[in-house]
């Protein structure tokens, strides 16, 4: 079961428990609109290279739809479209006023220039602004994008459109972006964390933690972590692992990772592999990287106690049914990452206000939705004895199912 099915196998399962009809279920699965754009562009060589850009409007019931523009060589249709549906139903279960949307451009961004880069961005919202906007649809930065691609995003829109910060959130702070964008994610990730853990008694001070992935999710999850005095034992990433059965030390792991890219061979650690860091024994497993990772072969041999998923899609559906029989609590994507959009609706919010919030009042909302969102979902699991994904899908599903039907459809 891939990403697309496992999507739909968890909103049916939701759906089962709200009773939800087969024409509502078929209105909430279908996409408001499907954008499929061409992008011609010059090339620094002098060649002209077409591209192909999607985005994918899902739902808009409860507010403009938001999402994310990633650059990725496998971007197609089907899978912008689940990513969108995910994004509504994330929206909804930390009660944000938004709709989920998502795009992107079949493209490796590492084989571009920086001049082809923006070329083909600025190319993209040619092609799309006048189907996003501030009231509309608000895009934000994604795998293979970052805030510079976000600059030249709402540069271009404004070329056609005026002053219009709030189009685009991930924005660098010089051009409107908000303070805490960054670690937003993996902030959010260390509160869930903190609730997960004061909801099972179980303390998380001393806990020993592993973790995949040490890009801006991972490390800010991880630091954070080690601030909250849990123990990152693992780390690994795309070219190497590393272990330390007494903890590692996170901020000078970073500065390694930074100066030798990579955090292998970081001194005073033992090498890991990917499969012995998902094996290993510990409080609490963060995949932080890749989707897909947690396959039912490796779900029968995790002993973590809590997996809290801070990428998207880590966890396969029939990894996630073998997890759930060994009572091992996963916290889903849908409310573990959510930090990063509820950072966004800040950015989009002080956009509109044109008035900038400081640091310590963006950390204290997010810690605000984030723990509240936790604490309806822990709610809901303990009252319909679901799992968490569970709850979390009768939530989120539920929310856009009434905004829906109370609107007239």
């Amino acid at each position: 079961m891939n990403t697309i099915e496992a999507a739909l196998y968890y909103f049916n399962q939701a759906a089962n428990h709200l009773e939800l009809s087969a024409p509502v279920r078929k209105l909430l699965l279908t996409p408001k609109r499907e954008l499929k754009v061409q992008i011609a562009i010059p090339l620094d060589n002098g060649e002209v290279a077409t591209f192909i850009g999607f985005r994918i409007q899902h739902d808009d019931a409860r507010g403009p739809m938001k999402g994310g523009l990633r650059y990725h060589p496998e971007v197609d249709a089907d899978e912008v479209t689940t990513l969108a549906q995910l994004m509504t139903w994330k929206t909804a279960v930390v009660d944000l006023p938004y709709g989920g949307a998502k795009g992107g451009i079949g493209v490796d961004p590492k084989s571009l220039s920086r001049n082809e880069l923006e070329r083909i961005t600025r190319g993209f919202i040619d092609a799309i602004h006048d189907t996003i906007g501030p009231d509309r649809d608000i895009p934000a930065p994604d795998m293979g994008t970052n805030a510079q691609v976000m600059a030249w995003a709402v540069n271009q829109y404004e070329k056609y459109h005026g002053f219009s910060p709030a189009v685009i959130t991930g924005k660098p702070l010089e051009l409107h972006g908000s303070q805490g964008r960054e670690e937003a994610t993996g902030r959010g990730v260390m509160i869930i964390t903190k609730a997960t853990f004061a909801a099972l008694h179980r303390p998380l001070s001393g806990a020993k933690v592993a973790l995949q992935g040490f890009g801006n999710v991972g490390y800010f999850a991880a630091a954070f972590l080690h601030e909250a005095g849990a123990k990152i034992l693992g780390v690994t990433d795309v070219t190497g692992g590393v272990w330390n059965p007494l903890g590692l030390d996170v901020p000078a792991l970073k500065k390694w990772a930074a100066e030798k890219g990579s955090v292998a061979g970081f001194p005073g650690s033992t090498p890991l592999t990917n499969d012995e860091l998902l094996r290993s024994d510990v409080d609490l497993l963060i995949p932080a990287a890749l989707g897909g990772v947690l396959t039912e072969e490796i779900a029968r041999d995790v002993r973590a106690k809590v997996i809290i998923e801070a990428a998207n899609a880590p966890t396969l559906a029939v990894a996630d049914e073998v997890l759930n029989k060994k009572g091992i609590v996963v916290v889903p994507d849908i409310l573990a990452n959510a930090g990063g959009v509820t950072v966004s609706y800040f950015e989009w919010v002080q956009n509109l206000q044109q008035f900038r919030w400081d640091l310590a009042k963006i950390r204290g909302e997010l810690d605000r939705i984030m723990t509240a969102g936790f604490d309806e979902v822990w709610r809901v699991s303990r009252e319909r004895k679901v799992s968490l994904r569970t709850a979390a899908y009768i939530i989120g599903i539920g929310r856009v199912a009434r905004a829906t039907q109370l609107a007239g459809y």
